[in-house]
């Protein structure tokens, strides 16, 4: 119940950060036959409000990508546009970023994020924050969550990794990219923390979706992962329509 009452009081804490930015959720749907990936972008400038999600044009299953709603008013797509969410038939990444596809190539996200730092775009220096989950057939799930972050005193990168239990039924560990709104922005600060994840695909994509601010929010993506099966489901949630 501890755990429980933590995770609502977050949830609060997270409605009341104007600017989380990007932000990774993993762990178990209420009913513990399914892991969780939720995955959301936020934006200030027109150039990051131009995006939604969507799904892969080539039908591959589970992949999640950014693309522009409009796409005349791309300015420069080289860190909105980028697979969000892939998997293989036994490993699942969710990022904010290009190394999405780097944390399926090897076993271990540590090793995979190796050739990779947070993002060149000064002066925020954005973190790149990336999440890993291979089910396992008996009761002791976890996930592999790691941020890429600029040392506040050099250009040296901060690499931190985290391994979560991810086997309570109805609750999830976050990560975002930024602690709060600022200029330049406040990078993530302190360890994951616990959320909850409430009702099935649709309640969990709600409810988070629900306490994003309502000015800063853009899309947001929820997969689900059986656990016996491997099959996945994603929902999605975009705030701007396509332009045609």
């Amino acid at each position: 119940m501890k755990r429980k009452k933590l995770a609502q009081e977050n949830l609060l804490k997270l409605k009341e950060n104007p600017y989380p930015g990007r932000g990774i959720i993993v762990g178990m749907d209420e009913t513990g036959k399914y892991l969780v990936q939720v995955y959301w972008i936020m934006g200030r400038s027109e150039n990051s409000r131009n995006r939604i999600f969507v799904l892969d044009d080539d039908n591959a299953i589970g992949t999640l990508k950014t693309a522009a709603a409009d796409p005349a008013k791309v300015k420069d797509p080289s860190l909105i546009i980028y697979t969000a969410m892939a998997e293989t038939l036994t490993r699942y990444a969710v990022s904010n970023g290009h190394q999405t596809t780097s944390a399926l190539a090897k076993k271990g996200l540590q090793a995979a994020m190796e050739s990779w730092q947070y993002e060149p775009d000064d002066p925020n220096f954005t973190p790149r924050i990336t999440a890993l989950v291979q089910p396992r057939a008996w009761n002791k799930q976890t996930a592999e969550i790691s941020i890429l972050k600029k040392s506040q005193f050099s250009n040296l990168c901060q690499r931190n990794l985290y391994v979560v239990p991810v086997s309570t039924p109805g609750l999830g560990y976050c990560i975002t990219t930024y602690s709060g709104d600022g200029d330049p922005l406040p990078s993530f600060e302190g360890d994951p923390y616990l959320l909850p994840l409430p009702g099935d695909i649709y309640g969990v994509a709600q409810t988070i979706w629900d306490f994003l601010n309502e000015e800063n929010r853009v899309s947001l993506a929820v997969k689900f992962i059986n656990i016996e099966t491997r099959e996945t489901f994603i929902e999605i949630v975009n705030k701007y329509n396509a332009v045609d």
